[in-house]
Order: structure tokens, then C-alpha cells, then sequence
């Protein structure tokens, strides 16, 4: 097995949303925020290549979405999808099966692309992994979410046919890669777990989005159940210590990957390194 860090590009996000019922005073020391509150945050995919099978979790915003919404979320840097898979020498073509941790636009929305009046599968010969039940919240969305399911993103990838359910259908994926779910950001919403080289890396998606986030009160106010965070957090962390597993992080500008140690203040960061030091 070889695994690759993926950068589809960078955005931005409210600082305080972000963090929560955590003060700006002690937050953007952290991440500091530009003059509109709005911080900096990664868009970090990992690729996982197996025999014949390449596995790309998440897939960042894409490029089908106009210049107003571009224009709030502040899509920046030199990265793409396309030039991070090149420079490991794939395509998207190369793909074989997408997972998707949660249907948010900014783990979904390179998904779909937009070729004149269509929207078609940027992965056309990829199977695209959910769940059923995140599938029907995402397409079935409460007020206070809904704006993060982007039917665009979503529903086209139900009607190219490529879409298949971890639970119903035979995901049969390598050995040493396992799906963990989690309900306190979104229903339902996965985390890989990989076996590489006598360690586990642990995808974080948004449970934790970065290593900022490791203190348990730092739940982002996306969460839609805060305190099943706080408890899923808990749990994940004391686990990952306990068993030194590497935390891979889809949002911090900075930090790919880290381990963890317990201090006086609770569990923190201890080293951080890059996938590819592993």
C-alpha cells in the first residue's frame, strides 16, 4: 500500500464558527483571521493505492460552482485537485473508487463537474462510496444544514450510477482499511482508518478538522449535536493515545499529520510531520 497527501487548494471559513464557544482572544492565536474573522483552512484529500485499486477520500470544493460562491468561501493557493494527483503521476481517470466522509460541499464538491448544461462525474470510472443513512439527511436536509448539501453535488452522482453504499453493498476494500462512523458533526459520517506500515492513521474529516481543534470545548458550530462531538472526540483521542495512532488532518492549513501526548492540560499534539515522513 502507498498513500499520498492531496491538496485540492486552500479556503476560508469564520474564525468563530470554527471554533465555536471558544473566545476570538484565544482562538486566533491559533489561526489568525484576516479583517473579516474569516481564517485559512486546507483542503486535504488522501489518496491510497492499492494493487489495482485507487482510493481517493474526499474530494474538496471543484471548479463548477460561479464567482459569487467563490467569492464568500475565498478558494485560494497554487494547489488543485489535478496538479497534487499529477504530481504522484495519476489522473483522475486513474480513480477507481471515491469515499466520501460526509456530502458537505467542501468534501464533495469536486465530485461533479460541469461540461456545458451538464453535470457529469469527474471520477467516470469510479465507484462513489456513501452511506444510506448520510445519503438520505443529505438529501432530505434540515434548515440549519442544508446549505452545505449542494444538490449539484450530490444528486448527479446518484444518476450516473456510480454510487454504491458502504453497508449495503460489498465495499471489499484492500485489508488493512477500515470505515468508522461518527454522528456529531453530520449523520453518519466516515472516517478511514489505514494499516501502514505497522501504524494506524486515522482520517480525521471534520470530528477533528485540525490539530487547533484537540481540546475537547473546541467544537466548530457546524456541529449539528455538539456534545456528541465533544463525546466522539473524547473517545477517538484517548483511543489514538493510548494506541499511538497518526492523526491525518483534511483542514489545517499547517499541519498534515500528528501523534499525540498527554499533558497538564489533557490530550495534545505531540509531533507533527508530513504523510510522506512516515
Amino acid at each position: 500500500m502507498n498513500v499520498y497527501s492531496i491538496n485540492a487548494g486552500y479556503f476560508k471559513l469564520d474564525g468563530g464558527a470554527m471554533f465555536g464557544v471558544v473566545p476570538k482572544s484565544i482562538w486566533n492565536k491559533l489561526n489568525p483571521a484576516d479583517e473579516n474573522n474569516m481564517c485559512s483552512w486546507a483542503l486535504r484529500c488522501l489518496l491510497i493505492e492499492d494493487g489495482n485499486r485507487l482510493i481517493l477520500v474526499d474530494n474538496g470544493m471543484g471548479e463548477k460552482q460561479d464567482s459569487k460562491f467563490f467569492a464568500h468561501y475565498y478558494l485560494h493557493g497554487d494547489d488543485t485537485l489535478d496538479k497534487s494527483l499529477a504530481k504522484y503521476g495519476f489522473s483522475k481517470d486513474d480513480i477507481t473508487d471515491v469515499l466520501l466522509t460526509h456530502l458537505h460541499f467542501d468534501h464533495c464538491g469536486g465530485s461533479i463537474k460541469r461540461e456545458a448544461d451538464k453535470l457529469l462525474p469527474a471520477f467516470k470510472n469510479a465507484i462513489y462510496w456513501s452511506n444510506e443513512r448520510h445519503w438520505k439527511w443529505a438529501t432530505q436536509p434540515n434548515d440549519r444544514e442544508k446549505a452545505s448539501f449542494l444538490k449539484e453535488n450530490i444528486l448527479p452522482i446518484k444518476e450516473s450510477g456510480q454510487l454504491k453504499f458502504i453497508e449495503n453493498d460489498a465495499a471489499d476494500f484492500p485489508p488493512g482499511i477500515a470505515v468508522r462512523q461518527v454522528f456529531g458533526h453530520t449523520e453518519a459520517m466516515m472516517l478511514p482508518q489505514l494499516q501502514y506500515k505497522e501504524k494506524t492513521i486515522l482520517y480525521m474529516a471534520d470530528l477533528l478538522p485540525s490539530a487547533a481543534h484537540l481540546p475537547l470545548p473546541y467544537v466548530m458550530a457546524y456541529d449539528m449535536f455538539p456534545l456528541t462531538t465533544l463525546n466522539e472526540k473524547k473517545s477517538f483521542i484517548t483511543e489514538a493515545l493510548q494506541n499511538n495512532y497518526v492523526l491525518f488532518f483534511e483542514h489545517d492549513p499547517l499541519i498534515e499529520c500528528c501523534t499525540l501526548e498527554m499533558t497538564e492540560k489533557g490530550i495534545r499534539k505531540k509531533d507533527d510531520f508530513k504523510l510522506n515522513e512516515l
